[in-house]
């Protein structure tokens, strides 16, 4: 585990570094032609003031003893936004270990009977993004969970591998990166887990916008968002707005994630 998260840590480190350039942060000469875009490590240590071998060997995921100042440093040579220095700092705490609980697999049948009196059209799913339940609303107006086999029933395949959904989707790349930067939030914060990983792998496989997107090692916590949608009921060409609230931490669960969609009244 303390592997997994070491590299994890490097790698979010080298994705913010390439993508800052040298004017932003006040580097104007420059010495030899760039390889590849952004900073060079050498550069983010002399911003962070500590030594290059000492950052080059945080981003190849070696087990370092940083110190919190240290890695605020970075994150502050980086220009880390509060969300990612947040991340940052999940990733580097030594005294956070996270394992996903099988029971984030299951759910209470009370929580089926509770989104079944909802209007709204609504679903239950974990950080994986399995669907775990929905009401009919969910099922008429949204997505056909119902016909759908258990192991395609996942937001992230539906989202990339369903042609049709995307044809539906009005904002569809708008959606997906904001979607898949919650997924890697959620990813990062288990590291090794295997069928995060073998979720990741099979999309990665399966689908190039995906794994394009997941490659900008973006994240971002859940919030709400809007998203316009043709309804499964109508397919008339007409996307109808919904803004997506999402309610987590259900019943000290705090994996466990309800989604509803409020139609938005223009």
């Amino acid at each position: 585990m303390t592997s997994s998260r070491n590299k994890t840590l490097g790698e979010f480190l080298k994705s913010r570094r390439s993508r800052i350039q040298p004017e932003q942060v006040g580097i104007t000469g420059t010495y030899g032609s760039r390889r590849t875009p952004g900073l060079r490590r050498e550069e983010v240590a002399v911003l962070a003031g500590v030594s290059a071998t000492y950052y080059t060997w945080l981003e190849q995921g070696r087990e370092l003893t940083a110190s919190r100042e240290v890695m605020d440093s970075i994150a502050g040579a980086l220009r880390l936004s509060e969300e990612e220095k947040d991340h940052l700092f999940r990733l580097w705490d030594p005294n956070t270990e996270y394992e996903f609980p099988a029971s984030y697999s299951h759910l209470e049948p009370e929580w089926q009977s509770i989104i079944g009196q909802l209007t709204y059209p609504s679903f239950i799913t974990n950080e994986r993004s399995e669907v775990l339940a929905w009401n009919e609303a969910a099922n008429e107006k949204l997505f056909d969970f119902a016909s759908m086999n258990v192991n395609d029933r996942v937001m992230m395949r539906m989202l990339f591998l369903d042609a049709t959904l995307r044809e539906r989707m009005h904002n569809w790349d708008e959606f997906a990166r904001h979607s898949v930067a919650v997924f890697r939030t959620y990813y990062d914060k288990y590291p090794g887990e295997p069928e995060f990983s073998r979720i990741v792998q099979q999309l990665s496989e399966d689908s190039t916008d995906f794994r394009n997107i997941w490659n900008l090692h973006q994240i971002k916590q859940k919030t709400v968002s809007r998203i316009f949608l043709e309804t499964t009921d109508r397919m008339d060409g007409i996307a109808h707005a919904y803004d997506i609230f999402s309610m987590s931490n259900l019943n000290e669960q705090s994996g466990i994630h309800c989604c509803v969609y409020i139609p938005v009244v223009v």
